[in-house]
């Protein structure tokens, strides 16, 4: 049997999201947030516009629970405009704000193969019903 590793508790994930005008919008990457932070990663959200707190604003939450690794984690289906253009410039400006921590940006999370099989799946079903 292979044991999985216990998370640090110095590397926390900010997942990032668009941003809505509906609070609504925002409930499914909550629940996504707490899920990832049951299973023992600091975990916060950040969003692009009109909902807080923006990407520094989420840095510095993790920064003040102790957290020295930050991935960014871009909560989007593709690597569109917001992701390869405006991403990179706030994951720049938040190391810069924090030299101190070691910064990463991961690829979207729809460009990985088991959220697209996931994605598949609920569609089939759907389907099926």
């Amino acid at each position: 049997m292979t044991s999985v590793p216990t998370p640090s508790r110095d590397t926390g994930l900010l997942l990032f999201a668009h941003g809505s005008r509906d609070a609504h919008w925002a409930e499914p990457f909550a629940r996504l947030r707490d899920v990832v932070a049951s299973r023992g990663v600091p975990a916060v959200l950040g969003y692009l516009e009109r909902m807080s707190p923006d990407l520094a604003g989420a840095a510095a939450m993790l920064v003040a629970q102790g957290c020295r690794r930050i991935i960014v984690v871009p909560v989007f289906l593709g690597e569109g405009g917001h992701v390869r253009g405006d991403l990179p410039k706030l994951v720049a400006a938040a190391a810069d704000a924090h030299p101190d921590i070691d910064f990463s940006l991961a690829s979207a999370i729809g460009e990985h193969a088991a959220v697209i099989d996931a994605i598949a799946d609920v569609c089939v079903a759907a389907a099926r019903r």
